[in-house]
C-alpha cells in the first residue's frame, strides 16, 4: 500500500541544510519504499537557514537580494524572501551575521552592528511588505538592536549632536535619540522569530551569554552589558517611545541575537517561537494532515530538542493527526530510559554518528548517513 510521507528536517547546521536533508531522507526512503508519496517541507527555528528553508516550501515564493550594509559596514548581498500574502521574511544571519566576518574577535565584538538588518526591514516595507518575519540567529553584534533602529532611519546622537559610532562600542556615548526620519513599518508588523527566551541583562541576558561567542573577554562582558543599559535608559527617557522599556528588557527572547529581540520588541514588534511561526508561514500543519508518517530531523537531537525545536513542533502536529513520527540526527544525546521512553510513544530515532561509526565520519559525509538513515527507516517501518 502506498503511504503519504512528509519530510520536514531543520538544517544540520555546518553540513547540510534543511532541504538538502530533507531531499536526502527522500532518497533513501524511496529505494526501499519508491511508491511512496514524499513530501519535502525544510523547516527552521528562526536561526541561519530560515529563509532557504520558507523560499524552499512555499509555492509563489520569491527570492530578492538586497544590497545592504554588513556588520562592520562593508557591502554585503542578503538574500530575502517575498511570499504571496505579502509577509517578507528577512533573516539576520544575511544582514549581519558573525559568518560575514572575516574574523571574530574584541574588535569586531565592540564594533559589529544591525544596521544591515534595519535596511533589510525598510526594503522589505518599502516594496510592499504587509509583515516582515525576522530570523534571529548567527548574530555577529551585541548592539541591542540600536544599529536596526539606525538603518530604519533612527539617529543615535551623542552629547554634542553627533551620530554615534556603530556597535556596543558607540552605545556608552549615546545622549538622546532622533526619530523624525524613522521609516514606516509594515502595517502589519514586525516578529522575530528565535527559539531563544533569554532576557536583555543578567546572568542569562545577551553580554553574558552569547558575549563571548562573538568574541569578548570574560572582562568585557561588564562594558558590553553597560552598552546595553546605556541604550535602553535613552530609549526609556525617548517620548517618543511607546510602552514600558524595563519591562522589554525582561521579556523572553529580548536578549537573542546579541539583543536583537529588544530592539525589535522597542520599534513595538513581537517576538514569536521561531519554529512554530515558519510552520504556519509554510502551511506545514496543512501539509501534515493525511500524513501515515512525519520525518523530522537536526543535527543534535537531545531533552532541549523536545522543548520548543523544530522536532517537538513537527511531533506535536503529527500526533494531532493521528501520524507516525521519526527522528533522523547527527547525534542522538538521550539517555536509555529516555531513548525508551520515546519508543514506546512509538517514536522512531536514528543517530547519523551511530550509523557511521563516529560523529567524525557522520560529519564528513552527512547527506550520504541522512539517505542510509532514511531507507533504513523506511525498511524497519511497519505500518
Amino acid at each position: 500500500m502506498q503511504r503519504r510521507i512528509v519530510i520536514a528536517p531543520d538544517s544540520f547546521k555546518g553540513t547540510a541544510s534543511a532541504a538538502e536533508v530533507a531531499a536526502a531522507i527522500r532518497r533513501g526512503w524511496q529505494r526501499a519504499r519508491p511508491d511512496d508519496g514524499c513530501v519535502e517541507v525544510p523547516m527552521a527555528d528562526g536561526g541561519e537557514g530560515t529563509t532557504a528553508a520558507i523560499a524552499g516550501s512555499v509555492p509563489g515564493a520569491r527570492v530578492v537580494v538586497v544590497p545592504v550594509e554588513g556588520p562592520l559596514g562593508d557591502p554585503v548581498d542578503a538574500a530575502l524572501v517575498e511570499l504571496p500574502d505579502g509577509t517578507w521574511v528577512v533573516e539576520l544571519a544575511e544582514t549581519s551575521g558573525i559568518a560575514l566576518l572575516e574574523r571574530v574577535d574584541r574588535d569586531s565584538c565592540f564594533r559589529a552592528s544591525t544596521v544591515g538588518l534595519g535596511q533589510a526591514i525598510r526594503y522589505a516595507t518599502e516594496h510592499g511588505a504587509r509583515r516582515v518575519l525576522v530570523g534571529l540567529g548567527s548574530s555577529a553584534s551585541t548592539d541591542g538592536g540600536a544599529g536596526l533602529l539606525t538603518g530604519l532611519g533612527v539617529r543615535l546622537l551623542d552629547g554634542g549632536g553627533a551620530s554615534i559610532p556603530p556597535g556596543n562600542g558607540g552605545l556608552h556615548a549615546l545622549e538622546t535619540l532622533d526619530v523624525s526620519g524613522l521609516a514606516p513599518l509594515p502595517v502589519d508588523g514586525v516578529v522575530a522569530l528565535t527559539d531563544v527566551v533569554n532576557p536583555l541583562f543578567g546572568e542569562l541576558g545577551a553580554a553574558s551569554v552569547f558575549g563571548p561567542q562573538k568574541g569578548a573577554a570574560v572582562d568585557d562582558v561588564p562594558t558590553l552589558e553597560a552598552g546595553l543599559a546605556r541604550f535602553a535608559e535613552v530609549l526609556g527617557g525617548a517620548p517618543e517611545t511607546s510602552g514600558d522599556v524595563a519591562a522589554l528588557t525582561a521579556r523572553a527572547g529580548s536578549g537573542a541575537a546579541g539583543g536583537t529581540g529588544f530592539g525589535v520588541l522597542a520599534i513595538g514588534g513581537e517576538i514569536s517561537a521561531g519554529a512554530i511561526a515558519v510552520a504556519d508561514a509554510i502551511g506545514l500543519p496543512a501539509l501534515v494532515r493525511g500524513a501515515d508518517l512525519v520525518i523530522t530531523g537536526e543535527g543534535s537531537f537531545d531533552a532541549q530538542s523536545e522543548a520548543g525545536k523544530v522536532p517537538s513542533l513537527v511531533r506535536a502536529l503529527a500526533e494531532e493527526e493521528g501520524a507516525r513520527f521519526g527522528v533522523i540526527a547527527g547525534r542522538v544525546g538521550l539517555d536509555a530510559e529516555q531513548r525508551e521512553t520515546l519508543a514506546l510513544a512509538g517514536v522512531s530515532i536514528l543517530s547519523l554518528s551511530e550509523l557511521a561509526g563516529s560523529g567524525q565520519r557522520a560529519m564528513e559525509e552527512t547527506l550520504h548517513w541522512v539517505e542510509v538513515a532514511g531507507e533504513r527507516m523506511a525498511r524497519a517501518f511497519e505500518f
